[in-house]
């Protein structure tokens, strides 16, 4: 019993935002968080290596959770401000967590900094004083995911409809759920 303890208490850690796309320390880091992707999406999961890296990549505000006093790379997630006719939104994208640490619940602290994060940005870049919108695409079912809908909606996601014919849509090859968040910016 004190196995499974012992199991549960996190190794050291830290989550830190890449820098900006004019820093000089951004590429050594972005591609630490894109080794991470490809080890759990690519090589864990079967998508295809040429859809993990896309067009919103090097403008993203990208986060890297790493083992201390290593800095070996374990997880990330990123977001990126998307504008639109109906308003603007942040998008969650890219969470990962590679498996051996996932029964540590690195994945919860890493949607908590990115929505500490578009709160901030939020209310300094954008003005926004009632609520920032926050959608991902999640995952539907898999048998090696756990259930990626449910843990969303331990941060308050819900589930959005977006087509007539159903609420799944296909993205790379698997079916995925929109999830959208309102967080309160209130306090």
């Amino acid at each position: 019993m004190a196995d499974d303890a012992a199991l549960r208490v996190p190794p050291e850690h830290e989550i830190i935002i890449v820098p900006p796309p004019e820093h000089q320390g951004r590429l050594a880091l972005l591609q630490q968080c894109i080794q991470v992707r490809i080890a759990v999406f690519v090589t864990e999961q079967g998508f295809p290596l040429d859809v993990e890296v896309d067009e919103h990549d090097p403008i993203a505000t990208h986060w890297l959770l790493r083992l201390l006093p290593s800095l070996e790379p374990i997880g990330t997630i990123r977001a990126h401000k998307v504008a639109s006719a109906a308003g603007s939104y942040y998008k969650l994208a890219r969470l990962v967590v590679l498996k051996e640490y996932r029964h540590y619940k690195f994945g919860g602290n890493l949607v908590l900094a990115l929505h500490n994060w578009a709160k901030n940005h939020a209310r300094n870049e954008s003005g926004v004083t009632d609520f920032v919108k926050i959608v991902c695409h999640s995952q539907a079912a898999r048998a090696d995911s756990g259930g990626a809908i449910a843990f969303y909606r331990k941060f308050g996601y819900e589930e959005e409809v977006i087509v007539v014919a159903g609420d799944l849509f296909d993205e790379d090859g698997e079916p995925h759920q929109k999830m959208v968040a309102r967080l309160s910016l209130a306090g």
